[in-house]
C-alpha cells in the first residue's frame, strides 16, 4: 500500500510528521506538501507563475519528502502529475492544526488538497484536531492509519472522501465515532478596520457562530466529543454510502482504544 500525505500547515508542521510516522507501520509513505503555511487557502491552484519543488530530509526516516513552493493544491497536482512514480492507493491530508467544519470545508486548504486526490480517481481522507491538542494528534494518528488499513483490505466500489474531525479528548473521553453531515451557516465572518499611523489596515476574522446544531451535524458531534466522519462531494445514492460507511467504521472506536492500551 502507497500513501500520499499532505497538509496545509507545511511541511515541518508537527501534524504532518505524527500522521507519516503512524501510517508507515501498515504502507510506504510519500510526503508532498506546502513548504510553509497554507492555512485557509482553498482550492486555489498556481497557474500564472512557475513552481518550484525542493526534496527534504525526512523528519521520519525513509520517507521520501518534497516541499513545494506552492498551495496544497498544487502539491497534490505535481505529486500526481509528474513526483511520484508508482501507484497511490490514498490520499491523506493533515492532520491539520485546527478543526475544520460544516463551511470551513470550503476555505480549508486540508481538505482541499484531499478534494484533489478524489478528483483525480482516489480516495482521500482530510484529518483535522482541536488547536493545542497534542493528545489530539496522536488519536487522529491512529485513527487515520486504522481508516486507511480497513479501506485497503476492503476497497469500497466507489472513491470515498472523507473528512475527519478528533476533538479535544482522551480516548476514554470520547463518546463514539459518528457519521456526519456538514452543518450549515456554521461560522461567522467579520472584518475588523484598524491604523498604522499611515493608513487603514483590515483583519477579517473567522469564527465559530454560537447557536445549536442539528445532532446530525459535525458541528455537534465534536462539540459533544465525538469523533466526526464526514463524506464529501460523494457520487453514491444516500442509502448505499450510509450502509457502506455503517461497516467501515463498525468496532472502530474500539479497536482505536485498545491499539491506544
Amino acid at each position: 500500500m502507497k500513501i500520499l500525505v499532505t497538509n496545509d500547515d507545511g511541511i515541518s508542521a508537527d501534524g504532518l510528521w505524527i500522521l507519516v510516522r503512524e501510517l508507515t507501520s501498515i504502507a510506504e509513505v510519500v510526503v508532498v506538501a506546502p513548504d510553509r503555511e497554507q492555512s485557509a487557502s482553498g482550492t486555489a491552484v498556481t497557474l500564472w507563475e512557475p513552481l518550484r519543488i525542493r526534496q527534504v530530509k525526512p523528519v521520519v526516516q525513509g520517507v521520501e519528502a518534497y516541499a513545494v513552493e506552492g498551495t496544497p493544491s498544487d502539491s497534490v497536482l505535481l505529486a500526481l502529475g509528474s513526483l511520484v512514480k508508482s501507484k497511490i492507493d490514498l490520499v491523506i491530508s493533515g492532520i491539520n492544526w485546527g478543526l475544520n467544519l460544516g463551511d470551513d470545508i470550503y476555505i480549508s486548504g486540508t481538505v482541499s488538497a484531499a478534494l484533489q486526490g478524489y478528483l483525480h480517481g482516489y480516495p482521500a481522507l482530510a484529518v483535522s484536531t482541536e488547536r493545542d491538542s497534542k493528545l489530539g494528534f496522536q488519536i487522529a494518528a491512529r485513527l487515520a492509519t486504522l481508516l486507511a488499513g480497513r479501506m485497503n483490505a476492503s476497497p469500497p466500489p466507489n472513491n470515498l472522501f472523507l473528512n475527519i474531525n478528533v476533538p479535544n479528548a482522551p480516548l476514554d473521553k470520547i463518546g463514539r465515532i459518528q457519521v456526519t453531515e456538514l452543518a450549515n451557516e456554521s461560522h461567522i465572518n467579520t472584518v475588523t478596520e484598524g491604523n498604522d499611523g499611515k493608513r487603514n489596515y483590515y483583519w477579517l476574522v473567522r469564527q465559530r457562530k454560537d447557536g445549536s446544531q442539528a445532532r446530525k451535524t459535525d458541528v455537534w458531534a465534536v462539540d459533544h466529543g465525538n469523533i466526526s466522519i464526514t463524506p464529501l462531494f460523494t457520487r453514491l445514492p444516500a442509502r448505499k454510502l450510509s450502509g457502506m460507511l455503517d461497516k467501515l467504521c463498525s468496532g472502530l472506536l474500539e479497536e482505536l482504544t485498545g491499539s491506544a492500551a
